[in-house]
């Protein structure tokens, strides 16, 4: 058994460049779970299984598992029941799902390999029996070079429910990953194979530095005898534990407590901002201390060293706000979407704050709502504002919207970038459940807006995100 830094000393002493490749198997290696699970479970929620498919893919699970026969035949019947299914419309959903139910199930420490990989310059394969509506939405957020999967035959953008060959699978995986070395000039000897399932034994006795990541009792077994490394990751923090329960109450009780506190100050004193202030320098610190959640603040100077500012951050937890109020602390509000004007767990906040609430669906009524942060910059209040405009599923960057970007340029104030890194491992997207951890959290130098002209609006963006990007190790 090796722990993560074992392996991460393992690739640096590795050749670097991309004449070594690590090759990695996808379901319960990359991700904790299987992905066809949760692509069939996604699909008998929405009634898109006919009774008939239904039958033919739950007696292909018993077979396999009560004869232990091949996987052929349940992929075979797996992807049958796609015949006449447009290309296209499979892989807008798989993006939805990959969102939804797939992107949680990426382990954090297996970002980590797949970085010490980029970082040395080795290639970045994904071999899998998946098919391509399980495997690239995976592909894509991990930044893999290449996919070797099982691929369906598309006609003119037609699935026609049969298969380019067979499923990779067992020593087929072992062979496609063979055939892709030697197209490729690849000597296998120094190349990196991981995976979990005992069927794949004979994909990691193919490279010469093979790794069981998270094995099955089948392949802990093999691996034990020949002597091949042995890797556990740490689980994705998903869901909801009795402690981590309780401590997210007390969390949002602590926050609810101290806005009414902030709240009643600002009354006695007929000022809002003080109960703002009052609020935000004392409600976010107990929340984190009480949820176990600590920061690793790079920057914090910039925080403080141009304002009043926009502050924007990168969203993909329900943690972020509290991070972002953590750091800056004072003389703040934000901008948030319609919706959370009526959760019961903002709207004490939003009012005590002032916040600007936008319909995003409503591109002249965005406009409209910016028009008080703009004054409140003017009057020295900075707003924090998530450009993305909604939580993204995993630590790669949505889409900037401009908004922000207009609000500083017309207030005339700089941009202060805020970089969470790794929010999501603590607190996924859809979840209000805390886990311990430590959040490492980056602020960048103030950006002037000084001279900025609306034609150009999109290279700005542009140059903002690609900062985020070499932050957050994507560029």
């Amino acid at each position: 058994m090796i722990d993560l830094a074992h392996q991460l000393q393992a690739i640096t002493d590795a050749p670097p460049g991309p004449d070594t490749v690590a090759y990695f198997d996808l379901d319960g290696t990359l991700i904790n779970g299987f992905s066809a699970k949760a692509v069939f479970l996604e699909r008998l929620k929405s009634l898109d299984v006919t009774v008939n498919e239904l039958w033919e893919i739950s007696s292909a699970v018993v077979e396999m598992r009560m004869r232990n026969s091949p996987v052929d035949n349940l992929m075979g019947k797996a992807v049958k029941g796609l015949e006449g299914r447009r290309e296209d419309d499979l892989m807008e959903q798989a993006y939805t799902l990959f969102r939804n139910e797939i992107a949680p199930m990426i382990y954090p420490q297996a970002r980590i390999l797949v970085e010490a990989h980029r970082h040395a310059g080795h290639r970045l394969v994904i071999a899998t029996s998946a098919t391509p509506y399980q495997a690239i939405p995976v592909k894509e957020d991990l930044m893999f070079d290449e996919l070797l999967c099982t691929t369906p035959v598309v006609v003119d953008g037609v699935l026609t429910g049969e298969l380019v060959g067979n499923s990779l699978w067992g020593p087929r995986k072992a062979a496609a990953v063979a055939d892709h070395a030697e197209r490729e000039g690849v000597d296998l000897a120094g190349c990196f194979g991981y995976s979990n399932g005992g069927e794949d034994a004979p994909f990691l006795a193919e490279v010469g530095h093979p790794v069981a990541l998270n094995p099955d009792d089948d392949l802990t077994s093999y691996a034990t005898k020949v002597g091949w490394p042995i890797l556990r990751l740490e689980n994705p923090k998903r869901g909801t534990d009795l402690t981590s329960a309780v401590r997210s109450t007390a969390a949002l009780g602590s926050v609810l407590a101290s806005a009414g506190f902030g709240l009643g100050l600002g009354l006695l004193t007929r000022s809002r901002r003080t109960g703002a202030n009052i609020t935000s320098t004392i409600a976010p610190d107990i929340a984190l201390t009480i949820a176990g959640i600590k920061l690793d603040v790079t920057g914090t100077e910039n925080a403080w060293s141009a304002r009043p500012a926009v502050f924007l951050f990168n969203h993909q937890s329900t943690a972020d706000s509290i991070i972002v109020t953590s750091i800056l602390r004072r003389d703040i509000t934000a901008v948030a979407k319609r919706e959370l004007e009526r959760d019961p767990r903002f709207a004490l906040l939003g009012k005590i704050f002032d916040v600007a609430y936008i319909d995003r669906g409503d591109p002249a009524q965005a406009r409209e709502a910016m028009r008080p942060a703009i004054e409140k910059l003017h009057s020295g209040i900075s707003v924090a504002i998530a450009p993305e405009g909604t939580r993204m599923p995993t630590p790669r960057l949505g889409r900037f919207k401009k908004g922000a970007f207009h609000l500083a340029m017309q207030a005339g104030v700089p941009i202060v970038p805020i970089v969470i890194h790794n929010a999501g491992d603590v607190m996924w997207k859809k979840d209000f459940t805390a886990h311990s951890g430590t959040v490492k959290v980056t602020v960048g130098e103030p950006i002037s807006t000084e001279g900025w002209v609306s034609e150009k609006i999109d290279s700005y963006i542009d140059d903002v995100r690609s900062y985020y990007d070499r932050t957050l190790g994507y560029a």
